[in-house]
C-alpha cells in the first residue's frame, strides 16, 4: 500500500520509506513468507503494528543517513502474564477489529489504547508488506509513521503492557548494543540490548531492515551470535 509522502517529511526519514530503498526489509518479508508456507494451513489472523519514529526535522550532516541525535522509536514491553509473547519488546499494535478501516487504522487505534499516543499527531508514511509470526499465526502489517510533535506516553493497560518507552536510535545503532541471537530451533534474529531490554524477533528484524535501508547503520559485528535464552537472561527476561 502506497501513501503519498508529505512534502515536509524529514529527509533522514524519507529514505526509510521511499520505494527502492527496502532491500533489507524485503529479505525479511521473503523469509517470513517461506515460514508461513511451511507451517500454515488455513486462515491466519490479521494484525498491524505502528513503527513510530520521532526526531528533529533537520538532518545531522555528520551522521549516517543524516540521522539527528534526538531521533527515537516507540517500543512497548508486553506483560509477563500474557499467554503468548510474554515480556517481549514490541511495537504498539495488535489484532484487526472488524470496525477498523485498514492496517493504518488498526495500528493507530492499538497505539492509542496501549501507550496514550494521540493519533492526530501521528503521520503515517508507509505500509510495509505483511510478516508472518508462527507462534500466534498472525500476519502482521508494519505501519511506519512520523511523530512530529511527541507527547506523553504511558502504560494504559497493565494487564497487557509492562513498559512504554521511547528508545533513542543512537543507542540502538551503537555497535556495542548490536548482535544476533539464535534460538534452540536454529532461528536467528538481529538483536539490540538497550534500556534493560532485549529487542529481537519480528521487532528486531523490522528495525534492522529499516536501519539498513535508511543508511543509518554503523558497522557492527555480524559474527557475534549469542544464545537467545542467555541473552534474555542477561537483561532479566525469559522466553
Amino acid at each position: 500500500m502506497t501513501i503519498p509522502l508529505p512534502t515536509d517529511i524529514p529527509h533522514w526519514l524519507r529514505r526509510a520509506v521511499e520505494p527502492g530503498h527496502a532491500e533489507a526489509t524485503d529479505t525479511l518479508t521473503i523469509a517470513r513468507a517461506l515460514r508461513r508456507v511451511m507451517t500454515v494451513t488455513g486462515e491466519t489472523r490479521q494484525a498491524a503494528v505502528l513503527v513510530l519514529f520521532s526526531g528533529s526535522t533537520e538532518d545531522d550532516p555528520t551522521a549516517p543517513g543524516g540521522l539527528p541525535a534526538d531521533a527515537d522509536v516507540l517500543l512497548t514491553q508486553r506483560a509477563s502474564t500474557l499467554r503468548q509473547h510474554r515480556g517481549q519488546v514490541a511495537f504498539p499494535g495488535g489484532a484487526v477489529d472488524p470496525e477498523d478501516e485498514g492496517p493504518i487504522d488498526t495500528a493507530l487505534r492499538e497505539a492509542c489504547e496501549e501507550t496514550g499516543v494521540l493519533r492526530e499527531h501521528v503521520e503515517p508514511l508507509a505500509v510495509l508488506p505483511k510478516l508472518f509470526v508462527p507462534p500466534s499465526r498472525f500476519d502482521v502489517t508494519p505501519v511506519v509513521a512520523y511523530w512530529r510533535t511527541p507527547g506523553e506516553v504511558r502504560v494504559v493497560n497493565q494487564s497487557e503492557t509492562e513498559r512504554v518507552v521511547r528508545v533513542p536510535l543512537s543507542e540502538m545503532l551503537d555497535p556495542a548494543n548490536r548482535f544476533l541471537v539464535r534460538g534452540s530451533l536454529g532461528y536467528q534474529s538481529p538483536a539490540f540490548q538497550v534500556d534493560g531490554m532485549l529487542v529481537w524477533g519480528l521487532t528486531g528484524g523490522i528495525l534492522a531492515g529499516i536501519f539498513q535501508s535508511a543508511g543509518w547503520e554503523l558497522e557492527w559485528d555480524r559474527d557475534d551470535v549469542r544464545d537467545l535464552e542467555t541473552a534474555l537472561a542477561a537483561v532479566g527476561m525469559t522466553l
